[in-house]
């Protein structure tokens, strides 16, 4: 084992039970082992991790064996495998994220407690989550017809994201999608969090399954890095159907109307394609940010769904309807340029 995985996995087992609170988050405490389905965060018991014991060696402290599949290996297996990651870089900056917000984000935030709803208090959120991969975040898009996510790094799962209905009512918790709202620079300025219901077969049972949280204006949840074509538009399913059809298009979720006409646009952008909404809100917004857009010499199309969004779209007539009925709309260049690429994924 390199010596810097090493001495992460050490890291990793002082802190055992928190490590495996969170990512293996299915599984429940037992003694001195928690324990769980599998390494992949199943339901079940045949899998335990020891909670405590020397740094290294037998018995050591983070180590875990699954008594069905006679696997075994340590806690930087579980980041690994829990959130689907293949290199082991993207396994070691994981691990030092959690580290880091183990061992320093606790002490201060007891000392000075994130504003409620600031972009802090977005970026803390968006810390503690965790990649999509194989969670109720795929199910619940695989469920909106969404089966592939290109660029997934804006969006996180969080197992147990705080709602509260209003100021009087309790605290619930449920799970949800968590998109990282940024600027042009990619700086996390805000939070959007998608409760979900359990079995992620649609959005949790509340009020106000949507909220976003942290500076919203002129930022948007991202898909792509942005160059000379962007294309944009309120809703992250939205613009993640579209993605599903241009998958190498990069793309913005503005959140809301009101937001996609404010939208601060890339200063390289050539052009810029707006999927509007079909109800008066998004008209609005549309015309807002084409004539802000067309000010700056940026040439602007818009695209136009079927039914009410892009979403309703793919969901009512499939990615083999949609593709053709997005080719119309583009440009020719952008034809070549990203249909091509779409028909060659």
């Amino acid at each position: 084992m390199p010596r810097d995985a090493s001495e992460l996995a050490r890291r990793l087992a002082r802190e055992a039970e928190a490590v495996c609170r969170h990512y293996l988050s299915n599984g429940r405490r037992r003694g001195h082992y928690w324990t769980v389905g599998d390494v992949r965060n199943t339901p079940g018991r045949s899998m335990f991790v020891r909670l405590s014991g020397p740094e290294s060696g037998p018995g050591a402290a983070g180590h875990w064996r699954d008594a069905a599949s006679a696997e075994y290996g340590d806690l930087l297996d579980v980041i690994r495998e829990s959130c689907g990651l293949v290199d082991f870089r993207d396994v070691a900056d994981e691990a030092r994220r959690f580290l880091s917000l183990q061992r320093e984000e606790p002490l201060h935030d007891r000392r000075q407690p994130a504003p409620t709803g600031s972009p802090e208090a977005a970026r803390r959120l968006w810390a503690m989550s965790k990649p999509i991969r194989r969670t109720l975040v795929e199910t619940y898009l695989r469920h909106r017809g969404i089966k592939a996510v290109h660029d997934a790094g804006a969006l996180r799962f969080h197992p147990r994201c705080y709602y509260r209905p209003n100021d009087s009512s309790p605290t619930e918790t449920w799970p949800a999608m968590i998109a990282a709202v940024t600027d042009l620079s990619g700086a996390i300025t805000g939070a959007h969090r998608t409760w979900l219901a359990p079995d992620g077969f649609g959005k949790a049972p509340v009020d106000t399954p949507r909220r976003a949280m942290g500076g919203l204006l002129g930022h948007a949840v991202r898909f792509g890095t942005a160059d000379d074509v962007l294309a944009v538009g309120e809703g992250i399913e939205t613009m993640l159907s579209l993605r599903c059809a241009l998958p190498a298009m990069p793309m913005a979720a503005a959140l809301s109307a009101n937001h996609l006409a404010a939208l601060v646009l890339p200063p390289a952008l050539c052009r810029l394609y707006i999927a509007r909404d079909a109800d008066a809100a998004g008209d609005t917004a549309s015309a807002a940010l084409t004539q802000r857009a067309e000010a700056a010499g940026i040439e602007t199309l818009a695209l136009s769904p079927r039914t009410g969004d892009f979403n309703e779209d793919l969901h009512a007539f499939g990615l083999g309807a949609l593709r053709p009925a997005l080719r119309i709309q583009l440009a020719p260049q952008d034809v070549v340029r990203f249909m091509r690429k779409a028909a060659a994924g």
